[in-house]
């Protein structure tokens, strides 16, 4: 039996931003592409986020999506520990319902990037779906099962005129 290997890892700070960042775990299944999940925190637990970011080339992994709210350091932390790409997902908490996280997101130091999208679930699967477009450059299979999402999504755009003859 072949070794799994995810290409993509999916980490967020706590159990409760699940239901958010499954939009990117959705996202990649619906392109067959092989990921892991994974809940980890820069404050409370950071060894051994270093040590999971550290380790996951070795198992395949090539990009990381990262989901957090309030302070969201993780995508930072993840960030400083890999040349990975990393995609940052703030997510919707607390009293400025998101805002802090996409600001503390997508303020990184010259030389350690982030790349960082929409609060919430949009962004969860635009940051799923960015990370396969990744992928794709390298592999043209992956590249075609893109191509088709995107035929299927135009697909389902009505594309209704409406004409009134007042």
């Amino acid at each position: 039996m072949a070794k799994f290997k995810p290409l993509v890892a999916i980490l967020m700070g706590s159990n409760s931003d699940r239901e958010v960042m499954s939009a990117a775990s959705d996202a990649l299944t619906e392109l067959s592409v092989a990921h892991e999940v994974v809940v980890t925190s820069a404050h409370r637990s950071p060894e051994q986020t270093a040590d999971y970011v550290r380790a996951a080339p070795g198992r395949g992994v090539k990009v990381f999506v990262v989901g957090a709210g309030r302070a969201a350091h993780l995508a930072g932390a993840v960030a400083a520990h890999t040349t990975l790409p990393v995609l940052g997902v703030p997510l919707e908490s607390g009293a400025l319902k998101g805002m802090d996280a996409l600001l503390a997101t997508v303020q990184m130091p010259a030389g350690v990037p982030v790349g960082t999208l929409a609060i919430g679930e949009a962004g969860a699967r635009n940051a799923g779906l960015l990370a396969a477009q990744v992928l794709a450059l390298s592999d043209t299979a992956l590249a075609g099962r893109f191509k088709r999402l995107r035929k299927r999504m135009t697909a389902a755009v009505p594309g209704v005129v409406e004409q009134v003859d007042p």
